[in-house]
């Protein structure tokens, strides 16, 4: 663990809320972020574009202060103050000058007890986002991503659009955002993250102020899932000029604790690595398809899968694809060579650290191992393991995962015709 960051609690209403703090003197500033655990978009899974359409309402100011006199309000102090869900978390940040740390507190606590949950409010957000919904069907990436998740994810709430379309939305209630915020505002979700200049009593002190009057709810529990998706691919059309290639497949992780700094390397080699990784050599420097193209390894508790993309010329489509499976397929099938294990060795202990300069990412990494029940400090432990890692075991490990074989393709092209090589 990071010497400036620790975990510590604060109780609230009989109600013990675990607190990562980071103290820092660099610059005159803080930063608080409150995390309701279980208030993302799997929450609001039974309405589609829910958590969107909250996200917009909760960033529309105080129902005291309407929009703009809360815009106000934070601007005249320099104080910023955003809210946005994730996956299964509902998050409140707030940065702010040191001497403005009452002031800013008090305007977080305005919008958590008062939201400005007005019918004209509901239909300016619904306004703001199916024009967003609207203008992303000319994001071709945008697209091949969500034609990825619908296929990868079949049989999963991770399968539904993000933003849902315009008729969701249109749907959506003023009922509907009380109900999702009255399930989500709870002190047994919460996990507080505090940092900057700042004193950790007198902060948490100003907190319990603002955050008394939430119930203490239930506890979550956290969501899994599996790919269960065989290998398959969708085509959709638009006018394009490029084909959008988006792919993914299963990655079972049985011990993330154990097996995280395998799949961190495995993924570097294959195509996380940018240039002099497999993919990349494969399908640009060796035969020039796209201008990029990549795969990583996404491994976490709610669902672990291999996924990648590229872009490439309409005509180069199908060839692209299949220097995709066959790159994969050698991986898997013959492992790594010691210069790659030794270059990507090099690469992350000399990067990671980089990663962990600021005192807010340090946080946020602080942030992320705890949420992974890994334990603050996993991530410097994880350093270790890959300067220890030798080839024999990174390549058992790669020849073990076979199913990264068994690939979805989504594409966004401008003909119909099926890609032979993903029949």
């Amino acid at each position: 663990m990071s010497k400036d960051i620790r975990l510590t609690h604060t109780t609230i209403n009989n109600v013990q809320i675990p607190v990562i703090y980071g103290y820092s003197n660099l610059v005159p500033a803080g930063t608080i972020r409150l995390i309701f655990q279980g208030g993302g978009s799997l929450q609001d899974q039974d309405k589609i574009g829910l958590s969107a359409l909250k996200d917009e309402m909760l960033n529309r100011g105080s129902k005291d202060r309407g929009n703009v006199g809360f815009a106000q309000a934070l601007e005249q102090k320099a104080i910023a103050l955003d809210v946005r869900s994730g996956t299964q978390t509902l998050n409140f940040e707030l940065s702010y000058l040191k001497e403005e740390q009452t002031e800013a507190i008090a305007l977080l606590g305005e919008l958590l007890s008062h939201p400005n949950l007005t019918q004209i409010e509901l239909d300016k957000a619904k306004t703001a986002l199916i024009a967003k919904i609207l203008a992303n069907q000319n994001d071709f990436d945008y697209l091949a991503d969500e034609l990825l998740n619908q296929k990868l994810f079949a049989g999963t709430p991770l399968a539904q659009s993000k933003l849902g379309s315009p008729k969701d939305i249109e749907r959506l209630t003023l009922k509907d955002i009380h109900t999702t915020l009255d399930s989500s505002l709870m002190l047994k979700r919460l996990i507080i993250v505090i940092g900057g200049d700042v004193a950790l009593k007198p902060t948490l002190k100003a907190l319990e102020s603002i955050l008394a009057f939430l119930p203490n709810g239930e506890p979550y529990d956290k969501q899994h899932f599996t790919i269960q998706a065989k290998p398959s691919s969708a085509t959709k059309t638009a006018k394009t000029e490029q084909a959008y290639i988006y792919f993914g497949a299963p990655l079972k992780v049985e011990n993330l604790a154990k097996e995280w700094h395998l799949a961190q390397v495995a993924s570097f080699i294959l195509g996380a690595g940018g240039f002099g990784s497999r993919l990349m050599e494969e399908v640009r420097t060796k035969r020039g398809l796209a201008y990029s193209a990549y795969i990583r390894y996404n491994t976490s508790p709610l669902i672990s899968y291999a996924s990648g993309y590229l872009q490439t010329k309409l005509e180069s489509q199908d060839e692209a694809i299949q220097i995709v499976k066959e790159t994969i397929q050698n991986f898997v099938e013959n492992g790594v060579t010691q210069q790659e294990l030794d270059d990507a060795k090099k690469f992350l202990l000399g990067s990671e650290p980089l990663r962990n300069e600021t005192l807010s990412q340090r946080l946020n990494t602080a942030f992320s191992d705890y949420y992974l029940e890994l334990g603050i400090g996993f991530s410097a432990q994880n350093l270790k393991r890959i300067e220890a890692l030798d080839l024999a075991t990174l390549n058992a490990y790669i020849k073990q995962h076979t199913e990264i074989k068994d690939l979805t393709f989504a594409i966004v092209t401008a003909t119909s015709k099926q890609s032979k090589s993903t029949k």
